[in-house]
């Protein structure tokens, strides 16, 4: 039952809807602008690098929360499966970031959300992450592929580190803890599944902190 409860814990965080609410306080859809996904990249390109900032801030928030709740309810008495509460969590508030159900399921794409994970799993993942999405992203300017490398990352490293025993859990558990970080990782994938097509083609939008987005 306490997966359960970390994981509708985690949607209900999920829920709320940065991007949409930003949007509603400034008149607007989020979703019916630019690429009509309610996330950081498509506020900071509708409303600006003030929105974007808030917009990131909140979805990461409400990522941490639910880890720090799940954690905080479940994970004391139970402190080796604290990583595991963690991760349903997380799992719930990027399903709520991603699939708000009073906005007929169409929310974001779930990275800010997943920043959050990254944050407050482990300090070790967001040494290890955020260089990764940051190197890519002034280098090449393309958020999605930031993106999605870091997804590929932190599978890669969930693994190593459950293995060489970061997180003093049970091989049962561990696996559990794996399936989960595949889910996440997949599901991440689908919901860019369009970035991806245009990644292969050329034709992927680029995103500058500097100055205005171009094609």
């Amino acid at each position: 039952m306490e997966r359960i409860y970390c994981l509708l814990i985690g949607y209900v965080c999920g829920l709320f809807q940065t991007a949409y609410i930003y949007g509603k306080l400034h008149g607007i859809d989020i979703r019916q602008y630019g690429s009509g996904n309610a996330g950081t990249t498509n506020t900071l390109r509708v409303l600006g690098k003030k929105a974007g900032i808030i917009v990131l801030l909140g979805d990461i928030a409400k990522c941490i929360v639910a880890i720090v709740l799940a954690r905080i309810l479940f994970g004391k008495n139970n402190p080796e499966m604290s990583y595991l509460y963690a991760m349903y969590g997380a799992m719930g508030a990027i399903l709520g970031h991603n699939f708000p159900f009073f906005l007929k399921f169409k929310g974001g794409k779930g990275i800010a959300a997943t920043a959050g994970l990254i944050i407050a799993f482990h300090w070790v993942f967001f040494v290890v992450e955020a260089p990764i999405f940051f190197i890519t992203f002034f280098v090449t300017h393309y958020v999605s592929l930031g993106s999605l490398l870091v997804y590929a990352g932190f599978m890669i490293e969930l693994v190593v580190a459950g293995q060489s025993g970061l997180f003093h859990m049970t091989q049962a558990h561990l696996n559990e803890l794996y399936v989960i970080g595949a889910f996440l990782t997949v599901m991440a994938y689908y919901k860019h599944w369009e970035n991806i097509k245009r990644l292969l083609s050329g034709t992927e939008r680029k995103t500058y902190l500097t100055r205005k987005s171009e094609q």
